[in-house]
């Protein structure tokens, strides 16, 4: 029987769990004698005829027929229940018969005095029984003698045994074997349902996208002045990068426009890529690892930067609507401001970390067992988490004293707790993990470690990085990546889909592209003039986003390296000064048209990186927003705050 082995390991859990010793010693023997691995008939028949009849034990074969009975009860089998209390009054007949054959009228008498009055209120079939132990030779009377026979007693055990295998035949497993099996089922229906929103939601944004295209085509052709629709333009149209930022005055509660601001497009990136090592045609190889084609000629990098510092566009993003909420729930476990919070693989559970140095492994949904809740003490500050990509089960916790620590959601403890400054001595005497992310293939995950702690916001002060790749199965490190002499740190990590490619961000702004099935750099670029924050593969793996800690957003075409596709500036969202420990991040949706970013306001701004609209924000914590991600299926996301605060939010 399929699911056997997981109910095994159930009933040893729940013995271990009661402290029934014994019980446990005598069960693991007869598993290890177990054959069949599945129903056997023949125990049940054997209990019956061979242990409780023979040896008189009444009250454990009533017991043991009641039971059956109350199994039978909640599947409202009438007939099955009908032809189970026939085979009852047979059996205990067969019980009388044989203590008379043996001589033992004395447990006949005890059996009626115990039974009698539970069996004439059945039956009054019974009531000529009564009289059998003091009948001098039952075996001769007419009333009994049939119950004396050979054949009579082989056909009711044959009818036994034909009943048991009756109902539990495989469309009546036992309970505990049913447990996995609808485990599976609920989590497939989910898994379709999750897909059924999903296309849901990619439909309605392309009717929205087509809607705003109609209503902007619309108003061009009802306008015959030429400069109010440039200003139409202006206003609504979504270009590469916008010049003009606002500011919240929190005083009087207005939005304040300026004009002075500075944004520092990509006219001040440098433009050229490095490769590494091998020569002209490493750059192409990123190409043939994404599936995405050529990946262009890095000589052949361009900068419009006329075109970008000539947008007029005007956006802002306190003036962004507020996204449509179905349903939201706030999750108020911790003390401190949430540093991290992640889904898992499936979107059924959500670990959140904070600065008080405590993890926490929750879920929204009502319906998902909260078997799996857990606290994790860590001691310090959290700094980076990830879930194992294949299952629910791992969960990687990288702290600020250089640990990572590796939590086994269903054995609720710690697996292992890698140490980096043991590995790596000679470079990082007192590091801090800044990111740990697991490959969606393998079972192994990179780690980036960085010298010196991080710290008043400010990621510049930290010191040699190291990237490390380890093996998930020994806990050993594998292998680590190449980065040059003297580093700087390695900030955020990223795998696409097949876990070919691995991309790393830098603090001196630079971008890392790694060949994983080789442990070597492919290419790189100059991204920011800051360092970056934040790195993600695009939703076609075509290009990639990085976010710099200026808080401009770039999406960076990998067809043609250096080309911008994309571009924001958020810099006026900023954490404050005083914001400790916590890094801006981003998170694309299951679609891969919106971007959620975190936000030194009380309000995270959700950019429409395709399309017609500028974007959304969400409904307002009461500080600001520090953590991001989006499930990995479904139209809802994180959000966790400086108010100590996690918000599960699904859109409509």
């Amino acid at each position: 029987m399929e699911n056997m082995e997981y109910a095994e390991e159930l009933v040893r859990e729940f013995l271990i769990f009661r402290g029934f010793t014994s019980t446990l010693q005598t069960y693991e023997s007869e598993l290890r004698a177990d054959i069949c691995k599945g129903f056997q008939v023949d125990k049940i028949l054997d209990l019956i005829f061979s242990v409780y009849i023979p040896k008189f034990q009444a009250e454990k074969l009533v017991g043991l027929l009641s039971f059956f009975k109350q199994y039978l009860s909640s599947s409202s089998e009438a007939v099955l229940i009908g032809t189970l209390s026939k085979l009852e009054a047979s059996i205990l007949r067969y019980y009388i018969v044989h203590a008379l054959q043996v001589g033992r009228r004395d447990r006949v008498v005890d059996f009626f005095a115990m039974r009698g009055n539970e069996l004439l209120e059945r039956s009054h079939d019974w009531t000529p029984w009564f009289a059998i132990p003091y009948i001098k030779n039952p075996h001769l009377d007419p009333e009994f003698r049939i119950y004396f026979s050979k054949e009579w007693f082989e056909a009711m055990q044959l009818s036994v045994r034909n009943f048991f295998c009756e109902i539990f035949n495989g469309s009546r497993l036992p309970a505990l074997l049913k447990i996995s099996s609808d485990a599976n089922s609920t989590n497939n229906l989910k898994r379709d349902i999750g897909q059924l929103n999903l296309k849901l939601s990619q439909l309605q944004a392309l009717l929205e996208e087509k809607e705003e295209q109609l209503s902007q085509l619309r108003s061009m052709e009802g306008s015959n002045d030429s400069s109010s629709i440039l200003r139409e333009e202006g206003i609504y149209a979504l270009k590469d990068t916008p010049e003009v930022c606002t500011t919240i005055n929190p005083q009087i509660g207005q939005t304040e426009f300026s004009q002075d601001s500075d944004v520092a497009g990509p006219s001040k990136i440098h433009s050229e890529f490095i490769s590494f090592n091998h020569g002209d045609d490493l750059t192409s190889q990123l190409g043939e690892l994404l599936g995405n084609g050529k990946t262009g000629d890095p000589s052949q990098i361009v900068h419009d930067s006329r075109q970008i510092e000539n947008s007029e566009d005007v956006y802002v993003e306190e003036d962004f609507p507020e996204v449509k909420v179905e349903h939201q729930e706030t999750f108020l476990g911790h003390t401190s401001p949430i540093s991290r919070c992640r889904f898992s693989a499936s979107g059924n559970n959500i670990a959140s970390a904070s600065l008080d140095g405590t993890v926490r492994i929750w879920t929204y949904d009502s319906s998902t067992p909260a078997s799996r809740n857990a606290t994790i003490y860590c001691g310090t500050e959290i700094l980076s988490l990830d879930w194992e990509c294949k299952s629910d089960r791992l969960l990687l916790i990288g702290t600020s004293d250089g640990c990572i620590k590796a939590w086994n959601v269903d054995a609720k403890r710690v697996v292992c707790d890698l140490n980096t400054t043991e590995t790596f001595p000679s470079i990082l005497c007192c590091c801090s993990v800044l990111d740990v992310k697991c490959s969606p293939v393998e079972p192994i995950f990179v780690s980036a470690a960085a010298s010196g702690r991080v710290g008043s916001n400010n990621l510049d002060n930290l010191g040699f990085a190291s990237l490390t790749v380890w093996n998930m199965k020994t806990w050993k490190a594998m292998t680590v990546l190449p980065l040059g002499e003297d580093p700087p740190a390695i900030t955020s990590l990223c795998f696409n889909h097949n876990g070919k490619i691995l991309a790393a961000s830098a603090t001196d702004g630079m971008i890392h592209m790694f060949d994983m099935s080789c442990g070597l750099q492919i290419t790189g670029w100059p991204a920011h003039d800051s360092s970056i924050s934040s790195i993600l593969f695009g939703p076609d793996e075509t290009s990639i986003f990085s976010l710099g800690s200026d808080g401009k957003i770039f999406e960076w075409s990998l067809q043609n390296q250096g080309q911008i596709m994309w571009s924001r500036n958020c810099s006026r969202l900023r954490y404050p000064a005083d914001l400790k420990y916590c890094r801006h991040e981003m998170a694309l949706d299951g679609s891969g048209r919106r971007l959620l970013v975190t936000s030194g306001s009380v309000r995270a701004p959700i950019y429409q990186v395709q399309g017609g609209r500028s974007g959304w924000r969400t409904l307002a914590h009461a500080a600001s927003v520090t953590a991001v991600d989006w499930h990995p299926i479904l139209p809802i996301f994180l959000t966790g705050s400086a108010d100590n605060s996690v918000r599960v939010t699904s859109l409509r």
